[in-house]
């Protein structure tokens, strides 16, 4: 497959092209077709974009249907129906349901775009700089996201100091009696302990790029309890783990918190076009306006997918119940690929954000590549990209679900044999 053109003419920052090196034409559910007509399955899902699939067929006739009565495509933050009738969809379907009072507010149309939205408030309203954020997780790569993110390939293209930040552990960080918060707490009420008091914590239930580490509900609550204690913002970052990952539509829902900020994107249109959005208690909805803009922050075909995703999966618990009982599937799969390969794997994760991880850090990545070649669309991550990572959409068939497991188990045998061999040729 000729990848010249690419090669040539698009800038060396290029990523997923090298992982999967083919030139993709169409897809359709969890289906993605290669110019030469070559059908792989996709448990990649666009990094978490696509929960409901490629080319949902109820999202895009309402697309179509918009774009055919000419409706307003482009509109800054001015009044729509489209985004009028998301409004409503929203309140109706997500929070009133969960008894949550958020005021909602559009920034531009990445995830990093609202991280950076809500440290900004967070520091407006408490007049403090300093954010805590936690090892391994990943916020974005705009600067002040960037500065919440722990990676070192990302923090190095900088090109600046990353400031007013504090890294502290995440829960499981060293092992899984290690209090975490317990630490954060005694470095909050030393007053020599350096730790200047933040504005706001930014966490992630389930950090998906670093590594499919998942929070205890337990440890969650404990945070929500400090910085309720201390006057600081809690924010979720729900930008991947969100929009019904999880298992519900919150991910944070199960632990019973309630965040002064959450964040979403991805998925949060349904179709895959760009939208992101940050939901604020009312109480801290300080900004003056104009505050904080964006030209794209007026997405109408992605509220007009959002709102038909909403109307389509969280009117009830059908999809909810579905993401629980695939999910078990699934792990009950990663434990048979561990248990089969005494030493070699462990399995984690949330949801259907799951991880197979490798004890060797480099398995991974090879077992990623032998998948790609038999027909799968997989990605890794971790601090070492030790992690098989599964992104399977949300409603992804069964037989094809099981297809794709199959292909991993598979890959995974032919890996673990090819290096047996190896290492038996080698002594």
């Amino acid at each position: 497959m000729d990848l010249s053109i690419f090669n040539s003419m698009e800038s060396e920052v290029r990523g997923y092209i090298r992982s999967f090196p083919v030139i993709f034409d169409h897809a359709h559910g969890s289906i993605m077709v290669d110019q030469d007509g070559v059908e792989r399955i996709d448990f990649f899902s666009g990094a978490g974009t696509l929960n409901y699939g490629h080319n949902n067929p109820k999202f895009k006739q309402a697309i179509i249907d918009y774009i055919q009565a000419d409706g307003i495509v482009h509109g800054l933050d001015m009044a729509t129906t489209a985004k009028k009738k998301f409004l409503e969809t929203f309140r109706s379907h997500v929070l009133l349901p969960r008894k949550l009072d958020y005021k909602l507010q559009f920034t531009g149309p990445t995830g990093a775009n609202a991280v950076e939205a809500a440290l900004k408030i967070a520091r407006q309203v408490t007049g403090r700089t300093n954010v805590v954020a936690f090892t391994h997780g990943y916020h974005g790569l705009s600067l002040g996201a960037l500065a919440a993110t722990g990676n070192s390939k990302y923090r190095a293209a900088a090109g600046v100091p990353l400031g007013d930040v504090t890294f502290l552990p995440y829960d499981g960080y060293y092992d899984d009696e290690t209090d975490t918060i317990a630490q954060f707490a005694k470095l909050l009420t030393d007053p020599s302990s350096g730790l200047d008091l933040p504005a706001a914590v930014i966490v992630e239930t389930v950090q998906g790029e670093g590594g499919v580490n998942v929070a205890r509900a337990e440890w969650l609550r404990s945070l929500a309890d400090l910085c309720i204690a201390h006057g600081i913002l809690l924010i979720a970052d729900d930008i991947q783990i969100g929009c019904g990952r999880s298992g519900e539509f919150f991910s944070f829902e199960d632990s019973g918190i309630v965040p002064d900020v959450v964040i979403l994107s991805k998925s949060l249109s349904g179709y895959g076009l760009p939208m992101s959005l940050v939901l604020i208690k009312p109480e801290y909805d300080i900004w003056k306006p104009g505050g904080h803009t964006g030209t794209f922050r007026g997405n109408n075909l992605a509220f007009v997918g959002a709102t038909v995703a909403l109307e389509t999966y969280w009117a009830d618990d059908t999809l909810s119940a579905e993401v629980h009982r695939k999910s078990a599937l699934v792990r009950e799969r990663l434990e048979k690929i561990s248990a089969d390969h005494p030493g070699e794997f462990s399995v984690r994760g949330r949801g259907l954000l799951l991880g197979l991880v490798g004890t060797d850090p480099t398995v991974a990545n090879e077992i990623a590549g032998e998948s790609f070649r038999n027909g799968l669309i997989i990605e890794t991550s971790g601090a070492f990209d030790e992690v098989l990572k599964l992104l399977p959409a949300l409603t992804i068939d069964n037989e094809v679900l099981e297809r794709g497991l199959d292909i991993i188990e598979a890959s995974a045998n032919t890996v673990l044999s090819s290096r047996s061999a190896q290492a038996v040729a080698a002594k």
